[in-house]
């Protein structure tokens, strides 16, 4: 009876395991190998697809590894100055109020140049979902310190560690947004282990949903590793990722609206 069995037979909405969304595009992703923003942009499209919104929804990718999102995600997609995808959401949102709209950045662009679209955009209450991709360095240009690289944390630009005396503190954005009282739903998660994905694509599903209640800005932060800035393999940087961004930046939700 086996003989009879075809890939038709096998291959069946009820024993499909994953398959890919069809929001995504077969554009093969430049990221490196371990990256979380993979599966960040995976779990995106999934959301998307699932919520029916494909043609409503409008991304926008500022400078950064993010940059080339509009060539994996079939949405409509527009690029902005470093730093300025907040801005450039805000006016999108307020001229086409029915649309979901979304920034996709990461730490060197949202915490450093772009902290004071970040910050007002948020106090302001602009009704965008900003997803926040933390690995803790600028991976695109070179692995130079960022505002959120750890005390002691080694880059192209702090090679014996970033010394806080003279570079600063790290900075937790996400902490200072959420006291915004123009934020409506903060959270920070990851994409490193299945049930972390699980959590962030939650996370980002309740997100879109909020943007019908014209509440807020909400915030998602990923604490993502970097292996190839870093200098890990993908396993090191992931172990390197638990047990030192973690505790530094702890994951878990920092507002959630009352239902």
């Amino acid at each position: 009876m086996a003989d009879n069995i075809s890939v038709k037979d096998i291959i069946k909405p009820e024993n499909l395991v994953h398959k890919r969304s069809s929001v995504m595009t077969d554009n093969i992703m430049h990221y490196c190998p371990g990256c979380g923003h993979g599966t960040t942009h995976q779990i995106l499209a999934e959301v998307i697809e699932e919520m029916g919104i494909q043609q409503e929804t409008i991304g926008i990718t500022p400078v950064g590894c993010s940059v080339l999102m509009y060539n994996y995600l079939d949405i409509d997609m527009q690029e902005a100055a470093h730093g300025r995808a907040p801005a450039l959401a805000t006016a999108i949102k307020r001229l086409l109020p029915e649309k979901y709209v979304f920034t996709y950045q990461g730490d060197g662009d949202l915490a450093a140049i772009g902290t004071a679209e970040t910050i007002h955009s948020c106090n302001r209450g602009e009704n965008i979902l900003i997803i926040f991709i933390n690995n803790g360095i600028y991976g695109m240009t070179g692995g130079q310190m960022a505002p959120t690289t750890l005390e002691g944390m080694k880059s192209s630009t702090t090679p014996y560690g970033r010394d806080v005396k003279l570079m600063g503190n790290p900075l937790k954005i996400t902490d200072i947004v959420a006291t915004l009282p123009g934020t409506y739903y903060v959270t920070r998660q990851s994409v490193h282990k299945p049930g972390n994905v699980r959590k962030t694509k939650k996370a980002i599903r309740k997100a879109f949903e909020y943007q019908k209640h014209n509440k807020g800005t909400c915030f998602i932060e990923v604490v993502s590793n970097c292996p190839s800035g870093w200098k890990m393999t993908p396993v090191e940087s992931n172990k390197w990722m638990e047990e030192n961004m973690f505790p530094f930046y702890p994951l878990g939700d920092f507002k959630v609206p009352e239902e």
